[in-house]
């Protein structure tokens, strides 16, 4: 009998236990949205901002929240399955596919980048010293920010003819949205693939985020955003010419989620891969396979910003505290960028610390 009673009590202890658990994680995800909404609604009352969507993983809690109009006047709020531009976050999806053609031995980071050009490119090399793979991943290059010529591939590589590398070359930190396009090009010829496929089968599919892409159908483009400028003005979508490695993806803060986790997962060795530092900025930040690396006193942050005609986001990640964050809206003027930023920074802030089994 007594032996009875015993596993009576062990049972109930384990039902208690189960249910208690179950409570302390419906109060971090009630906590989380609460601080998502309390951050939303203040970035909203800067009437620059029409909406934001903002996505959080913590811990393995999803959190996804959106707030604002798309339209000005229509009250159409956005939802998990709207769809936004994320810009430069493309060149992050580069950088990871880079890291893996690193591992599998495709190409190596110290490679003069002429090896993989049909034509001789005499002018990609600053006092005999060349133009390599790291510079173009890090933003080292010399390359101008926007590329000579880029209405198409063939224009591209004529435009590469008239780039003129003035200072030594891997010295100096200077933002191109040419090399990416570059080192697409070179990915798709090493693994004699489409750049466009090299993300679905490297990235998309593995993660299931089916809702990214870089073309979209004609019923997706009814849930694209349209974005406005800093005087209201609605603003075009970006039309993508070259391959993608600057710029082009679409995606939803599900999908966004998606990636945070696979970006989380340091056991995956084309994501630790992805994570190493090769360049320190004069700024506050190093950078890697295009990665954003910002050191805090104990932790780090890999991130990166985007931004087009209408439309910025932030995306982070915050490995020590098994944390990603996502914010997206449709705005886009000068310092939309430092605002969204802050906003991101204090949600990240505020959940950090939060464990499952807090009261």
């Amino acid at each position: 009998m007594n032996k009875l009673y015993f596993l009576i009590f062990i049972a109930i202890t384990i039902i208690s236990c189960k249910g208690h658990k179950e409570k302390e994680f419906e109060n971090i995800s009630d906590e989380i949205s609460a601080i998502i909404s309390e951050n939303a609604e203040s970035l909203l009352e800067d009437k620059r901002f029409h909406s934001v969507s903002i996505a959080v993983l913590k811990d393995g809690i999803e959190t996804s929240k959106h707030f604002g109009e798309l339209e000005i006047g229509k009250g159409n709020t956005p939802n998990d399955s709207t769809i936004y531009e994320i810009a430069s976050l493309t060149k992050t999806f580069l950088g990871t596919i880079a890291a893996k053609a690193f591992l599998d031995g495709k190409i190596n980071l110290d490679d003069d980048v002429r090896i993989y050009l049909e034509q001789p490119y005499p002018n990609l090399e600053f006092d005999k010293k060349p133009v390599t793979v790291k510079h173009l991943l890090t933003h080292t290059s010399g390359f101008p920010n926007f590329p000579i010529k880029g209405e198409n591939k063939t224009d591209f590589f004529e435009g590469l003819k008239e780039i003129k590398i003035e200072s030594e070359i891997g010295s100096e930190y200077a933002y191109s949205n040419t090399a990416p396009e570059l080192m697409a090009y070179i990915l798709e010829k090493t693994y004699g693939t489409p750049y466009e496929e090299l993300v679905s089968k490297f990235i998309l599919n593995p993660n299931g985020m089916y809702n990214t892409k870089f073309d979209l159908t004609r019923d997706e483009k009814l849930r694209l955003v349209k974005g406005y400028n800093g005087e209201n003005k609605l603003m075009p979508n970006f039309k993508r010419n070259l391959w993608g490695g600057t710029i082009g993806l679409h995606s939803t803060t599900l999908d966004l989620v998606k990636y945070m986790r696979f970006q989380l997962d340091e056991t995956n060795s084309v994501v630790r891969e992805s994570h190493k530092e090769f360049f320190k900025t004069p700024y506050n930040f190093s950078i890697g396979y295009h990665w954003n690396i910002l050191k805090e006193e104990d932790y780090i942050i890999y991130r990166h910003h985007g931004g087009i005609f209408g439309m910025q986001n932030w995306f982070m990640v915050y490995p020590k505290y098994n944390m990603g964050i996502s914010i997206l809206s449709n705005a886009s003027f000068e310092d939309t960028g430092d605002i969204l930023e802050e906003v991101a920074e204090d949600i990240a802030n505020a959940i950090k610390d939060l464990k499952e089994n807090e009261e």
